[in-house]
């Protein structure tokens, strides 16, 4: 269930997904295995985060949380912390949102614990799914660069051959903090690095992130800025064959 919500998600169909996760949930507690339960809370926290709708998203990260913290092992528990960052950002808890995202890296380092449960694993190493929830989390917060970062550490953070798709959107929302910092040749980098790895991938979420690509270039083409333009004709050569 949880997988057939994630792939709704992505294909944008939110009420379904949404529908999906909720069943996932009624599974997951009746399993009764430590922390499944709160992961997918936290996956309808994100869920609500990327629909922009935050008012909810607070008490299903921190719910999560406490369904998890100091009973699953220390990877999967950074996990939990790095939403719960995400939606404190979103809260507008500057402060507290930027100490639970630090104590969601600090995690990645500490004594691992128990080995990390097959459900925690669905996104790949969850050192991957912490970085690229913390750059959002700086992204929110305005500081761009070190967003940057952190979703360059994500990309490259899983092994591409298995997870293109989330590679290819964590070096697109890169590329995006570079463009916001005025690295237009940057940020061109990154966007063709994350075209390579686009190469085959059938998903609504990438043909979005290329055609908002196309929109944020657009004033660099009108300038004559010849990596924008270049990357502008591969674009719509993807979106052709898409």
């Amino acid at each position: 269930m949880h997988l057939l919500g994630w792939k709704s998600y992505d294909a944008g169909q939110q009420g379904l997904a949404q529908r999906y996760y909720l069943q996932s949930y009624a599974l997951a507690v009746e399993s009764g295995i430590t922390g499944h339960d709160g992961f997918v809370m936290r996956a309808m926290a994100m869920q609500g985060l990327k629909l922009h709708r935050p008012e909810h998203c607070l008490g299903l990260a921190e719910t999560g949380l406490n369904h998890a913290k100091g009973k699953v092992d220390a990877q999967t528990e950074s996990l939990f912390r790095v939403v719960h960052a995400h939606t404190l950002a979103k809260a507008g808890q500057r402060t507290a949102a930027r100490a639970e995202a630090e104590r969601a890296s600090a995690l990645l380092t500490a004594d691992p614990g128990d080995e990390v449960p097959f459900w925690a694993l669905a996104w790949g190493p969850p050192a991957a799914s912490v970085y690229s929830r913390n750059a959002k989390v700086y992204e929110t917060l305005g500081d761009y660069r070190t967003a940057a970062e952190h979703y360059g550490r994500a990309a490259g953070a899983r092994p591409a051959g298995t997870y293109a798709r989330i590679v290819a959107l964590d070096l697109v929302a890169g590329a995006e903090m570079q463009l916001k910092r005025g690295q237009i040749e940057q940020a061109c980098t990154t966007w063709n690095r994350a075209l390579d790895h686009m190469d085959g991938v059938r998903s609504v979420r990438t043909r979005k992130a290329v055609a908002r690509m196309r929109g944020d270039l657009a004033r660099f083409r009108a300038r004559g800025v010849r990596c924008a333009a270049e990357l502008d004709e591969r674009a719509i050569d993807f979106l052709a064959s898409a």
